[in-house]
Parts: structure tokens; sequence; C-alpha cells
């Protein structure tokens, strides 16, 4: 079987800083996703619901490369003990920036398809949210 890998790219018209800024920074992390306690960097984080405040997901941040690539694993409670990892790569365009998600490692098999549903879902509402953000700057 095939490892469940979801792949989402989008345009925004924000630099690579900007859009780094959305990935990493508390505040605007809270704006179009999960907000974390501190700003995400290379070690452990915690990212909790705007609203409710409870602890949504968690995992460590492998990789930090500023304006470039963040990559860290990704474990939420519908999980269980499974962990997965997401990566980011901003890439430089004219006008903005093109901003490409890969997440891997997602559970396999039928009884974990409508995870993989949700989460791909999820991560359309997320991006549309960074979007409509992004370009209200």
């Amino acid at each position: 079987m095939t490892q469940n890998i979801l792949h989402k790219s989008i345009y925004l018209k924000a630099t690579p800083a900007q859009v780094w800024a959305y990935l990493t920074e508390p505040e605007k992390l809270g704006i179009w996703f999960h907000k974390p306690n501190a700003t995400l960097v290379e070690g452990e984080y915690e990212m909790f619901g705007v609203e409710s405040g409870n602890k949504l997901m968690w995992g460590e941040v492998l990789v930090a490369e500023p304006y470039s690539r963040l990559e860290y694993t990704f474990t939420i409670a519908p999980m269980g003990d499974r962990t997965s990892t997401v990566k980011w790569s901003l890439k430089e365009v004219s006008g903005g920036t093109n901003l490409s998600l890969r997440h891997e490692g997602l559970p396999q098999g039928a009884e974990a398809f409508d995870l993989m549903l949700a989460l791909d879902k999820g991560w359309d509402d997320h991006l549309a949210r960074m979007r409509e953000s992004a370009h209200a700057n």
C-alpha cells in the first residue's frame, strides 16, 4: 500500500518573509490555523484552539529555515499515538510567494479515510483563511 500524502499549493500576494510570519508567529498563526504559545523554531511545540484554548496539535519543529522551508511533526488526538510530518516550502515568484504543503505519514486504510478527508478539507479551509488575511494587508 502506498503512503497517504496530502499536497497543497497556493500563491500569495506577499513576500516570503510575510508568509514565513504566517507559518511561525503565534499572532499570525492564530488568524488562520492554531496558536502556539511561542514562535515556531526548532524544538517541541504545542498549538491551541484560538477560541477554546484547548491543545489541538503538538510535535517537534525539525527544520526552520527562514523564508524557505519549515518542517514539523504533527499529531492530533484523532490520530492516537501516530505522528505525521508537515513540510512547507516557500518560493518567491514575481508578485509574491508560492507556498507548498506536503503532509505525509498519514494513517492508511479504509478506517483512516475519514481522517484523510477531514485533514484535506481542514488544510483547504486553513489556507483560504491565510490567503484572505495575507491579501488584506
